[in-house]
């Protein structure tokens, strides 16, 4: 009997322990499944607050935090002045480096002078001709030698210019004379002359 008793109350409350411990479990289950749900909802309202709240202060931050980039920048770019000076030192003259300085050459008409003038009216008077002996002390001879001759009153006063192409070559460091070069039309006050070369061409 007392076997009998002890097996009736086993079973009962193994009964009773499987029944309790179906119902947790099922409450268990219940319960994270639901947690699980709520979470899953709230996960995209949190994201899409988490990039609103990003955004904003992407825009607040924005002018101030590019602030410290624009001046970092503006000095590591090299200003003008350096890139000057480092091409004044690039040009700087080098001793070592022997320049050959050829000096200016003197213009052929330079070495030209006239050596002896005169002149006469020819044409019934108003027209001047002029004797002259031209020296070339140039290293080359010369040719197409322009002159200039002034014409002046008896009182030295300015009265008139002419002037005149001779095309015949003159060699160097020698002496050629001309002799009735007609230069033009003169006043018919003309009383003085005076002729100077001024250009010449090397041959």
């Amino acid at each position: 009997m007392t076997d009998r008793f002890l097996n009736i109350g086993s079973t009962g409350v193994s009964r009773h322990a499987n029944l309790g411990l179906g119902n947790h479990s099922d409450r268990v289950d219940g319960m994270s499944e639901s947690r699980i749900r709520t979470a899953v909802g709230w996960l995209p309202i949190a994201v899409i607050a988490t990039a609103a709240v990003w955004i904003l202060l992407s825009f607040v931050r924005g002018p101030d935090a590019a602030r410290p980039m624009q001046v970092a920048t503006a000095q590591a770019k090299p200003g003008p002045v350096a890139s000057t000076v480092g091409l004044a030192m690039e040009a700087s003259f080098d001793p070592s480096v022997s320049e050959a300085i050829v000096p200016d050459q003197p213009a052929p008409v330079d070495r030209l002078t006239i050596t002896s003038q005169s002149w006469r009216r020819g044409g019934l008077g108003s027209n001047a001709f002029v004797t002259l002996t031209l020296r070339n002390s140039n290293g080359y001879a010369v040719k197409g030698v322009e002159l200039e001759c002034a014409f002046s009153r008896p009182d030295g006063s300015h009265l008139t210019d002419r002037s005149r192409v001779i095309p015949a070559i003159i060699n160097m460091r020698s002496r050629k004379t001309f002799v009735r070069l007609h230069v033009g039309f003169v006043n018919i006050n003309a009383a003085k002359a005076k002729c100077l070369p001024v250009a010449a061409s090397h041959v």
